[in-house]
């Protein structure tokens, strides 16, 4: 989604960094490309004025024009302020000391609330927390019975009281809650608009039968600052706590997320970036706006490595390296685990510099799954021994995988240069070994 805001602050500082020196006219300009920059994607005006009077202000003042790295400090002011824009609210749920911890989910209709609650329960799980589920949607049709399939592919409880009555439903699930120990009650509401005064009614009952610590506003970031509008009427009548920005994975121009805090004055604290369980995440705001100046997610990307690489896999792994027994195989288990972090577009957005240099136009988002389909399609003697394959083998690999014989050829040639690096490295790991085993004074 922010891939083109990206790309433009990113123009704009590489050119600013081609300046010998830093003026006023020079900031100017550069504020000039900025504000374009911002509304071009949708950030509310009153948010984009005050944002770049406050870039001015500070970038004009004479120990920045006069600093020996002027461009720098520069992109440091845009990022602090940037940073302000989300405020410094902490990222997901409150610390709440009741059990069970009560969360409601409000929104419109068709803004995900019953994915997201899914999602957020799959989420609590990993925090080791333990969830029930509730839908209170009496209204739509299957309403109910699509967030017990969803609990039930995230292996989470979903409560199943028989009653009609929304109100009842969200209480008699805390009851549940309370009675065989769940700590946390997800409550996944109607969609609803701010102006059907009997909607609103109704949720103000649920949450005063079930007083949750989190009231959280569901948003399409599709939907641009119409989102931002309806979470401020929400907020209004309800008294939201947080807001979970959905379908960040999209194609809209993402100002929704950067004007909601300060238009609305409430903190995203949830973020989802695609549609498996898994993509959910609290919205760390120090995180995108580094990806949005180009300088990586180092952060997010080991956090995703840790999740989708298994321990025991990774040390049997670095071994073979080290012995250079690695295999397409091995490979193979690699590019699953890739695979396994999200969209490679997002993964390489994370990787300092990369994502800068590589438009999302030009990453094959189906190149692993082709990988993976050739190496399928080779026995297991070839998959250990790859310099058998010959041409027949690699037109038979081909046909079998629904790929050309210049992928196979390419993707074996890949691997015999990733074995001839990792072996080089692990001989010198093992020469470094050696001496310093020798260096060690022998022991008496």
């Amino acid at each position: 989604m922010f891939q083109v805001l990206g790309s433009r602050l990113q123009d704009v500082f590489g050119s600013l960094r081609r300046e010998v020196r830093l003026t006023p006219e020079t900031v100017e300009r550069t504020l000039r490309e900025i504000r374009l920059a911002l509304l071009e994607a949708d950030v509310n005006f009153k948010v984009v004025k005050a944002f770049v009077d406050r870039v001015r202000d500070r970038a004009t003042e004479r120990k920045v024009l006069d600093s020996l790295t002027p461009s720098q400090q520069v992109v440091a002011i845009v990022r602090d302020e940037l940073l302000k824009l989300f405020g410094d609210s902490p990222a997901g749920l409150s610390t709440a000391a009741e059990r069970p911890q009560v969360v409601l989910l409000v929104g419109l209709q068709g803004s995900g609330k019953t994915t997201t609650t899914a999602k957020l329960g799959r989420w609590l799980v990993g925090q080791g927390r333990h969830p029930l589920l509730v839908s209170t949607d009496v209204r739509r049709p299957a309403a109910i019975e699509q967030l017990a399939v969803l609990g039930r592919d995230a292996e989470l409880r979903v409560h199943e009281g028989g009653t009609g009555d929304p109100v009842r439903r969200a209480a008699s699930a805390v009851s549940e809650a309370r009675k065989l120990g769940f700590d946390v009650v997800l409550v996944d509401t109607a969609g609803r608009l701010h102006v059907d005064d009997e909607l609103m009614q109704e949720i103000v009952a649920i949450r005063e039968a079930v007083e949750p610590s989190d009231l959280l506003f569901v948003a399409d970031a599709m939907t641009g600052q119409d989102a931002v509008r309806s979470a401020g009427e929400f907020n209004h009548r309800l008294g939201v706590t947080g807001v979970v920005l959905t379908k960040l994975d999209g194609d809209a121009r993402g100002g929704a997320a950067l004007s909601v805090v300060s238009v609305v004055g409430v903190p995203v604290v949830f973020a989802a970036t695609g549609e498996r369980m898994n993509d959910l995440e609290p919205f760390r705001p120090e995180r995108l706006v580094s990806r949005l100046l180009g300088l990586g997610d180092v952060l997010s990307l080991v956090e995703r490595a840790e999740q989708a690489i298994d321990r025991d896999d990774a040390v049997s792994m670095a071994t073979r390296i080290r012995r250079n027994e690695i295999t397409l195989d091995d490979l193979k288990q690699q590019m699953r685990a890739v695979g396994r972090m999200g969209p490679l577009n997002q993964v390489l957005g994370m990787i300092p510099g990369l994502g800068s240099r590589m438009p999302a136009a030009d990453v094959d988002a189906g190149a692993l799954t082709r990988m993976v389909a050739i190496i399928d399609s080779m026995t297991a003697h070839e998959r250990r021994n790859p310099t058998v394959m010959n041409g027949s083998r690699r037109r038979r690999v081909a046909r079998g995988s629904g790929t050309t014989v210049q992928e196979v050829n390419r993707l074996l040639r890949q691997f015999a240069q990733m074995r001839k690096v990792l072996k080089s490295v692990g001989g010198t790991s093992r020469r470094k070994g050696k001496r310093r085993r020798m260096a060690l004074p022998a022991m008496r």
